[in-house]
């Protein structure tokens, strides 16, 4: 029988592995532990909103990609490849997906006639949109709960956060 660390591909987990996890290491605060928390959440609030609406969570991302992109720019489908850090022959196949439920259209890019671009149609905005609502609108309410002097502290903790799992997710933290 194999060690279970046999398997594992990451050097630093291998070596937490080894060396046994220490809770006593782990930074800990009121504030982490609801962020933890939040974190769990947020891929839950992922998969029921996929679910829900008989998407895959890739379908689902990437139907988020293309709805936040800023006015005038457009994503093809090799965009959504590196996005959804999937290979080329995911990205057409989700893409197909969108296409089929009439969620996405593909249309020639008028600046470059070899590429295609991806465009979410009226009814699969709404769709997405109608499944996100509740949480908009419940998170406007509470944003509305703090005082300007808050948000900015929030707002500064928040981008924080987001600067040190961005660094964890592109392997530099």
């Amino acid at each position: 029988m194999s060690d279970m660390t046999d398997d594992v591909p990451d050097l630093d987990l291998q070596r937490g592995l080894e060396a046994g996890f220490d809770h006593e290491r782990v930074p800990t605060s009121v504030a982490l532990e609801v962020l933890r928390a939040v974190i769990g959440e947020s891929g839950r609030v992922r998969h029921a909103v996929s679910r829900r609406a008989g998407l895959s969570e890739s379908e689902l991302d990437a139907l988020q990609h293309l709805m936040t992109m800023p006015d005038g720019a457009h994503l093809g489908p090799a965009d959504l490849s590196r996005l959804l850090h999937v290979t080329s022959a995911a990205a057409t196949q989700i893409t197909d997906r969108l296409v089929s439920r009439g969620h996405v259209e593909r249309e020639p890019d008028p600046g470059d006639r070899r590429r295609t671009r991806l465009v979410v149609t009226p009814s699969g905005r709404a769709e997405v949109i109608g499944y996100l609502m509740p949480m908009f609108e419940g998170l406007g309410r509470w944003d509305g709960e703090f005082s300007a002097e808050e948000r900015a502290v929030v707002h500064r903790y928040l981008v924080g956060v987001r600067e040190v799992l961005t660094r964890v997710a592109d392997g530099q933290g």
